[in-house]
């Protein structure tokens, strides 16, 4: 399931950097603010993935984040008590 997941943030990743490409490809006919705003919103999503994919690398690697900080609270505790 965990892959799935990564396999589908990189087919949008993939679908938003060609839709990005032909943005750009159409701006260099000329300035357009529209279509600048255009790449602007897609690379604020592709910014977004970006993050949510490592994200997802970090919990598959490491485990759930709850469960990380619970770990590290008790060895903090530990640590002080030592």
């Amino acid at each position: 399931m965990c892959m799935h997941i990564i396999a589908a943030i990189h087919a949008e990743i993939d679908r938003i950097s060609e839709q990005r490409t032909e943005l750009w490809k159409r701006l260099s006919l000329g300035r357009n603010p529209d279509l600048v705003a255009e790449i602007k919103a897609l690379d604020a999503k592709l910014d977004s993935l970006w993050d949510a994919h490592r994200a997802e690398r970090a919990r598959i690697r490491f485990g759930e984040r709850e469960h990380i900080v619970k770990r590290a609270r008790a060895e903090e505790r530990l640590e002080r008590a030592a």
